[in-house]
């Protein structure tokens, strides 16, 4: 096991950011602008700022994650996954709640700019993503602790990700915005039930009553190959529709490696492999994410 950094340190807030989950934050808004960009009209300044402010929530989230997994005893000495910043005394709740507070901050200064550019729809998703991005962990009925956390990264990952950062990048929305938000909400949801399959047995303890924990670890293992599946077949079905070159098709690539880490989920147990299968998870959906976003700029305008 690597040494863990020193309490207070650089390091220990790296830990916190937990810096492996950051690419669900950057695939969505690769994917949207891309669109944006094909349709005929891109923002670049607001691409970077809707880049910036979705970086800034995930970092906020993780934070949050951490202070309440801490204090509803979900990260306990038991814990096979990476250590957690709190729970092993790295930092203390109130620094960890402080930085999420600024993160969110942060957030809110770079949603200015948006809300100038699209209005008052961004401000109301950014809103919504932050107060659910606290409601996820924290709050009266925290969705990961009601197996309610696959529904909300599927959703906010991929359809409002994806759709938002087109609509203020492009001031419009292309349909094929629609269906390319499957596959960035698929792969982002393979993240969690990773997570989730890895840390069953913790969560049964800290009455985390994830969609595993309810219906068993095999149901987490076939999660994740539908899931795989159906971005394949949305990544198949924009070119097939027309709203997409056939380039777009070049994001199919990466997704073999999708069932081979299914296997990985499926065969094996242990800590390390699982954790090295959930940063995998975050970089296929980052690989699939760029190919798909490389693929679609490539192309002629959409419909």
């Amino acid at each position: 096991m690597n040494a863990l950094p020193a309490p207070g340190s650089v390091g220990a807030w790296v830990l916190a950011a937990r810096p492996a989950t950051l690419p669900v934050a950057v695939a969505p808004v690769a994917v949207g602008s891309s669109i944006a960009s094909a349709s005929g009209s891109f923002n670049a300044a607001a691409g970077l700022a809707a880049l910036g402010g979705a970086l800034l929530i995930q970092i906020g989230t993780n934070l949050a994650n951490d202070v309440f997994d801490a204090k509803k005893g979900a990260d306990d000495e038991r814990r096979i996954g990476p250590p957690r910043a709190v729970s092993q005394g790295l930092l203390s709740a109130r620094a960890v709640w402080i930085g999420m507070i600024v993160s969110f901050i942060l957030a809110m200064l770079t949603g200015i700019y948006l809300i100038a550019v699209g209005g008052m729809p961004i401000l109301a998703i950014g809103i919504l993503s932050i107060a659910s991005g606290i409601a996820y962990t924290g709050g009266p009925y925290p969705l990961g602790y009601n197996g309610l956390g696959d529904v909300f990264v599927f959703v906010f990952f991929g359809g409002v990700a994806v759709v938002g950062t087109t609509f203020v990048t492009a001031g419009v929305i292309a349909p094929a915005a629609w269906i390319a938000s499957v596959p960035v909400g698929a792969l982002a949801t393979c993240v969690l039930v990773v997570n989730n399959v890895r840390d069953h047995e913790g969560d049964v303890r800290a009455k985390k009553r994830t969609l595993v924990v309810r219906f068993g670890r095999r149901f987490g293992v076939m999660e994740y190959l539908v899931l795989v599946v159906a971005s394949a077949a949305a990544i198949i079905a924009l070119p097939a529709l027309g709203w997409t070159p056939p380039l777009a098709l070049v994001a199919l690539l990466p997704l073999p490696f999708g069932f081979k880490l299914w296997t990985t989920l499926r065969d094996h147990t242990d800590g390390p492999t699982l954790n090295r299968c959930l940063a995998s998870t975050a970089k296929l959906m980052l690989a699939v994410s760029v190919l798909l976003a490389l693929g679609i700029g490539a192309g002629q305008a959409l419909r």
